[in-house]
């Protein structure tokens, strides 16, 4: 992707003009109705959700939790059952026009025609939007996407990556203050996605855009995102920083290599111990129930001599797991 930065209306990003938050959802729910042999689904259970403005904020959960319902209800694509929602300070309701202008949105399934070419789906895509020719940059955001040189090849040309990178820039032609990516990610390459984060990094800190975003990656959104709500069968189950998320957590590993090879000893009481691939041993506990002093009376105990002891932290994957596991 090119290093070159598609230009935003001055006037959209004045200072003082930014609400407090980009996204407010209050009391929101989604009942589709029965049909066929399948009962009624009530996939969103009254959402309440801030996303302050400016920020990355990652909406993560499993498959099944309702976080397609939730995008394409911000998307215009899907229409709620009850509650209230505001994009960038306009109620969906009220200013559905301007709610919608505010926010763009890259799918995660490739639905393009491909008979048109990039430069011409961008074109047809602000067109839709009511972009004037005058104040369309469909050749920056060729430039910004990576592909200026391939704006004249049909879609159904274009690799998969290329194909991403074109879903991106329709999300772009009008100027939106809100970018949800929807597993933008999924099924690319490593260098395609270091090429997209690149960019999104710098659409967040040099032009204020708020970037929604929701991933399979876990590390992905541990490292991109100031801010994480989970959904889990249509309800917020948590939302707060990254790091405080993190931090709530009850638990701590240790990693131990041992002098010379040895078996893995059984656990303490109360912990979980793992060998890992490079042949040290993992301890898990909860620092409210114990503590390390129980490892490393248990490894003498057994005759093992320490080498290297190291600290694991916690990742993401593991505070989102202990909070959606069945009950």
């Amino acid at each position: 992707m090119s290093a070159s930065m598609p230009s935003q209306d001055p006037s959209a990003t004045a200072p003082g003009q930014a609400p407090e938050n980009a996204i407010e959802i209050s009391g929101l729910r989604k009942t589709y109705a029965a049909s066929g042999s399948d009962a009624a689904k009530e996939a969103l259970k009254g959402v309440d959700l801030a996303i302050p403005a400016g920020s990355v904020f990652g909406l993560l959960g499993p498959n099944g939790a309702g976080k397609s319902t939730l995008i394409n209800i911000l998307a215009g694509l899907v229409l709620k059952s009850a509650g209230k929602v505001s994009i960038w300070g306009f109620d969906q309701d009220k200013n559905p026009r301007q709610s919608r202008a505010s926010i763009g949105v890259m799918p995660q399934e490739l639905n393009l025609d491909a008979f048109f070419t990039p430069r011409g789906s961008l074109d047809v895509q602000a067109g839709l939007y009511g972009v004037p020719r005058s104040q369309r940059r469909t050749e920056e955001i060729l430039e910004f996407v990576g592909l200026a040189d391939k704006a004249d090849a049909y879609a159904r040309s274009l690799s998969g990556g290329m194909r991403r990178r074109l879903l991106l820039g329709k999300a772009l032609v009008h100027q939106p203050q809100v970018l949800v990516l929807d597993e933008p990610t999924a099924g690319v390459d490593i260098e395609l996605r270091q090429m997209l984060w690149t960019n999104i990094r710098r659409l967040n800190k040099e032009q204020g855009t708020t970037i929604i975003l929701t991933t399979h990656y876990l590390e992905e959104a541990e490292e991109m995102c100031d801010e994480i709500a989970i959904i889990n069968h249509g309800e917020v189950i948590a939302q707060d920083s990254t790091s405080a998320l993190l931090s709530r957590l009850d638990q701590k590993s240790l990693a131990i290599t041992s002098a010379k090879p040895a078996d893995l000893p059984p656990p303490p009481p109360g912990m979980k111990a793992e060998r890992r691939d490079d042949g040290s041993f993992l301890f898990t506990y909860s620092p409210a129930e114990t503590g390390p002093d129980a490892i490393f009376a248990t490894l003498a105990s057994h005759g093992i001599t320490i080498a290297d002891v190291t600290s694991v932290e916690p990742h993401l994957e593991d505070v989102f797991l202990s909070l959606t596991k069945p009950t």
